[in-house]
């Protein structure tokens, strides 16, 4: 017998006070379903509840990339009471007596004239790269995600215990498989270790509040399709795994920056892939299109659209590598404690240039090693190519990095090669690190493959002409640093927060 249970999704994904959103929700054997929206920060603050008749609707056959088209069973309108964050809903039902439980997810935009200068933006465009709700993602085949279905299992919600991470703890776990083990133990989605909010997102959120910052809340796609909600802030973080970036956010960030304003991107894999959010329904793009390595099946491949293309930023067709927004680039980083790349490395950076203000009370010198206590490295990781001036590394320039980029912290990280990848390439298709080599350099020839080949996760900065200061931890882990209550972690993410959030220098972006 199939497994009974109910699952959901909100539309839109984004909203604002006083602006309905709808629940869409299948419920087997037409449940009535218990749902409970609660905004999860420093604590669960329960904001509605209720029960809502539910059918039990079918899942399309091509739900993954056209959407499930369910039916509204509820119109919710947040009151003025739901501050900005991110909203859980949680699905509930009864059968015969066992309880069935499942999570959607709503985001509560800032009002105009919120207080705080923070903002973060939740990297929701590679929540919907990963999911595989009703079968294919921009993993196994998909190049279309509609951001209309469900979340799959283990993207909003992860229970505790051990293997929770992708990455390999410090010190190493005794089985390097428990990852695996706990997605199967928690019937969780096989690719839930790679993003959602839980994993990097939630956690940095509840440090910063119980620290007493405030910080509103927007979704990838709100910098597309709300550009001025970037205006009056300070400083813009991105947290975690933010991989897929559409050329209007770019537009949005680098324009906040060019203006002056601050970014910090706590995260790693940073805007590798560029992706394109299109057909729109109520006025919000609706699909996610990502054509990844079939780039050439790509619409506008070969047309003078070519610098949307679905491929990765560093690519010698767009000629626009993430370099230039982020300092950094996974091209020239790869992994750390995961799998057979950087197995049982640090964990954490070596610091080079200790004197520099976001180390200020750390009592951290020079070649001291930051964050490994907590495994603040590791997962996916960004660097830039780099040499040597009298001892300390410095980047080259030639892969896009600003001139001024210092770096100021790094540790070895490593591309995934055909023997060494958690998920081996087919016979015919390149390796991760051969495909990176060929879209930056145009050649995918053994030298070409040896000037990526040895990748460093780089914590460093720069300031762009317009006086933006931007910040890189280049590695999606930093979250746990203040999970783990790594103090220097914690020290130096209250640096940045103080110094590039501080409402003394007035608006930022606004214009």
């Amino acid at each position: 017998m199939a497994f009974e249970t109910v699952t959901g999704y909100c539309w839109p994904q984004s909203t604002a006070a006083g602006r309905p959103f709808s629940l869409h929700l299948s419920s087997a054997g037409g449940r009535p379903v218990a749902v409970e929206i609660a905004r999860i920060g420093a604590e669960r603050t329960v904001v509605w509840s209720g029960t809502v008749e539910a059918g039990d609707h079918p899942t399309p056959r091509d739900a993954d990339s056209n959407g499930c088209d369910w039916p509204v069973a509820a119109t919710i309108t947040p009151g003025a009471d739901w501050i900005s964050g991110y909203y859980e809903v949680q699905l509930t039902i009864d059968v015969d007596g066992r309880t069935r439980r499942s999570h959607a997810f709503v985001v509560v935009r800032p009002p105009a004239d919120s207080p705080n200068t923070i903002l973060l933006q939740l990297t929701t465009n590679t929540w919907h790269a990963y999911n595989d709700f009703a079968g294919r993602n921009l993993y196994n085949g998909g190049t279309h995600a509609s951001l209309q279905r469900p979340m799959a299992r283990g993207y909003l919600f992860k229970p505790p215990g051990a293997g929770r991470r992708v990455t390999t703890t410090h010190p190493p776990d005794r089985d390097m498989n428990t990852h695996v083990g706990y997605l199967r133990l928690n019937h969780l989605s096989g690719w839930a270790g790679s993003a959602g909010f839980p994993d990097w997102e939630q956690p940095f959120l509840a440090w910063a509040e119980r620290n007493g910052y405030g910080i509103d809340v927007v979704t990838n796609a709100d910098l597309a399709e709300h550009p001025n909600i970037v205006h009056g802030y300070r400083l813009l973080l991105s947290v975690g795994h933010d991989e897929y970036w559409s050329g209007p956010m770019r537009d949005t960030v680098e324009g906040f920056v060019a203006a002056g304003g601050n970014v910090a991107f706590f995260s790693g894999n940073t805007s590798l892939w560029q992706v394109r959010l299109e057909e729109p329904v109520d006025g919000v793009a609706s699909v996610m299109v990502g054509y990844k390595g079939r780039f050439k099946d790509d619409p506008v491949y070969d047309t003078d659209r070519i610098g949307e293309l679905t491929s990765i930023w560093s690519d010698h067709l767009i000629g626009r590598p993430e370099n230039h927004m982020t300092g950094v680039s996974f091209t020239r980083g790869g992994y750390h404690r995961i799998g057979k790349r950087v197995t049982n490395g640090a964990g954490g950076y070596t610091v080079f240039r200790p004197e520099h203000w976001m180390f200020e009370g750390t009592d951290i010198g020079y070649g001291d090693v930051l964050g490994a206590s907590a495994t603040a490295v590791g997962y996916e990781c960004d660097g830039c190519e780099w040499t040597v001036v009298d001892g300390l590394p410095v980047p080259t320039g030639a892969d896009g990095t600003p001139d001024d980029f210092e770096i100021l912290a790094m540790v070895p990280v490593a591309h995934f090669t055909r023997t060494t990848a958690q998920r081996p390439p087919k016979p015919d298709e390149p390796s991760e690190i051969e495909f990176l080599s060929a879209r930056v350099f145009g050649e995918r020839s053994e030298s070409a493959v040896k000037r990526i080949a040895a990748g460093q996760a780089m914590l460093g900065t720069f300031t762009s002409p317009g006086g933006g200061v931007v910040v890189t931890s280049g590695s999606t882990d930093w979250a746990h640093g203040l999970a783990g209550r790594d103090p220097q972690i914690e020290q130096i993410t209250s640096n940045i927060l103080d110094r590039l959030g501080s409402p003394g220098g007035g608006s930022i972006g606004a214009g």
